[in-house]
């Protein structure tokens, strides 16, 4: 986290969309409500070689390890999918209010993933945080809930299905330590 914190936090870009005011204002039918994906976060998604990101990411090593041959394996090994070894990478860090609204990552219009893909997470949270959940949909309704307040862990799943990531809590008097770090590969499915 540390390597993370003093190399990359300052090239992070916030990535931020807000609930429409329309999504009320325009109803005109009790129960009709529809929200886009709603989120704020920072964020790097490493595609510019010359950008101040992707130097901070490859100056520590970690486009390396996300690119790595034993990276791809492990998503493989634990998923049971032989996955794509051309794939995108991304680094968010999350910080008090930060969140990720109500989505199902689905993308029926890219050819490669509008079947199903698979997510790599590896996360890093300091003890400044008090609480971030994962909430998701289980036999069509949000009933289950993870705990990603972890100061080491992985997440490996097969998408889309709804989900959201809570507003991070931090510790009171610790707001402004409070960060989660979330390293993402994604990566098509081969077919057979």
């Amino acid at each position: 986290m540390q390597l993370l914190d003093d190399n990359l936090y300052q090239s992070l870009q916030v990535e931020q969309c807000s609930i429409p005011p329309e999504s009320i204002t325009t109803m005109e039918e009790d129960y009709s409500e529809t929200l886009p994906k709603t989120m704020h976060i920072k964020t790097a998604f490493f595609r510019k070689k010359s950008s101040r990101a992707y130097l901070a990411a490859t100056k520590i090593g970690l486009l390396r390890m996300m690119r790595s041959k034993s990276f791809v394996e492990f998503a493989e090994v634990v998923s049971g999918f032989k996955l794509d070894p051309d794939y995108n990478v991304q680094v968010s860090c999350y910080e008090p209010g930060d969140y990720a609204g109500p989505h199902n990552d689905h993308h029926p219009e890219e050819e490669y993933m509008k079947d199903g893909f698979v997510d790599f997470h590896v996360m890093f949270t300091n003890n400044a945080v008090k609480h971030q959940y994962l909430v998701y949909e289980h036999r069509g309704h949000f009933s289950k809930i993870v705990d990603i307040n972890v100061q080491g862990g992985i997440s490996i799943y097969r998408l889309p299905f709804w989900h959201y990531t809570t507003p991070l809590a931090a510790k009171p008097g610790r707001e402004a330590d409070a960060r989660r770090w979330l390293l993402l590969a994604t990566f098509p499915i081969l077919k057979d």
